[in-house]
């Protein structure tokens, strides 16, 4: 659709709204269309979705579900679903992400904003989404975190650093990495967000609102924290790091909900599995979809994913990965 009618159908869905004019928002790998509208008074957010995900039908539902729950979300205004189009408030510009270099007294009010936010999420009862009718999208099982396996051997491995195909098959049915998804797949289930990234956070009046969650499934919270706490797109000391899964086992504690004995060892597990599957979609996206800003985060990405192998237990050490990473060079500088 083009501008004139996109403003048209904004128009028609929202009455009270006087739409003059339409401006193109970036969102890093999205598959999806973002506009922002704006008229005399405010502005709206335009979503367009061509179909190339079936998970971005159910964002509008997503979100109210969400939002019933106390997890904060952007209100849906309208929605058009027969032309892949929904309106959602205009929560601004500013993300997670654009806060990186704030010193940390600034940021990490932001965080712990973040972690009281997604601890909403990951107490929500399982049985919640049946009872209300909610799709998801398949649990995080070992089928699927052998497929993020696969994702990163294929697109990070093989394509961007030319690992060659034998070495990456080893690799993959090597009795760790193989032990990895089981374990994690054994593990007992929650709601999580599945992208738990610094660009899917906006920050509002000093407080977190979550987009991007139509991915959202069972899983495990570790996953969702080590996404956040591990991003390859902002730097975390460890001290950092480890107050602010201190913070979240608070929340969690005080409000009944205890973590487990094992949580540090599971998220490092988590971040593992986490920084592979985001490896991955960097070579993905930038040799298939040509968005080549995604290489200068597999540099960063990289040396969270060495710092994540060295933080495993001593039982789940994964020593043909660690091997293998810690001789690979960034791919910027070898292949353009």
């Amino acid at each position: 659709m083009n501008e004139t009618t996109l403003l048209e159908k904004t128009a028609a869905e929202l009455p009270r709204f006087s739409p003059i004019s339409l401006q193109p928002i970036e969102k890093g790998g999205s598959s999806r269309y973002f506009f922002r509208v704006s008229s005399p008074e405010r502005s709206v957010i335009l979503v367009q979705d061509l179909g190339e995900k079936e998970e971005n039908r159910h964002y509008a539902s997503m979100a109210k579900f969400l939002s019933s729950h106390g997890v904060p979300v952007p209100r849906v205004l309208a929605r058009s679903d027969g032309e892949g189009l929904l309106w959602l408030e205009d929560l601004g510009e500013q993300d997670l992400w654009a806060t990186r270099n704030e010193p940390w007294e600034i940021r990490r009010p932001l965080y712990e904003s973040v972690l009281r936010g997604i601890s909403l999420l990951h107490r929500i009862p399982s049985h919640a989404t049946d009872v209300e009718g909610l799709h998801l999208q398949l649990a995080f099982d070992e089928r699927l975190y052998c497929w993020e396996q696969e994702y990163f051997t294929q697109h990070c491995l093989g394509e961007l650093f030319d690992v060659a195909a034998t070495e990456r098959s080893a690799l993959l049915s090597s009795e760790a990495m193989r032990g990895l998804a089981s374990d994690l797949a054994l593990l007992p289930r929650q709601l999580v967000h599945r992208d738990f990234q610094s660009q899917n956070i906006l920050i509002r009046n000093g407080e977190a609102v979550f987009i991007d969650f139509q991915g959202m499934r069972p899983g495990l919270a570790q996953y969702d924290l080590a996404s956040l706490l591990c991003d390859p797109y902002v730097e975390i000391s460890g001290k950092e790091r480890n107050d602010l899964l201190m913070y979240y086992c608070e929340l969690q504690a005080k409000a009944g909900t205890g973590v487990g004995e094992n949580f540090e060892r599971i998220f490092w597990q988590c971040a593992v599995q986490r920084l592979m599957q985001a490896l991955g979609a960097y070579g993905f996206l930038s040799i298939h979809r040509g968005k080549l800003a995604f290489r200068a985060h597999v540099a960063p990405a990289m040396i969270r994913l060495r710092e994540a192998l060295a933080s495993l237990h001593p039982n789940d050490r994964l020593n043909d990965l660690e091997a293998l990473v810690s001789n690979l060079n960034d791919p910027q500088g070898s292949r353009g």
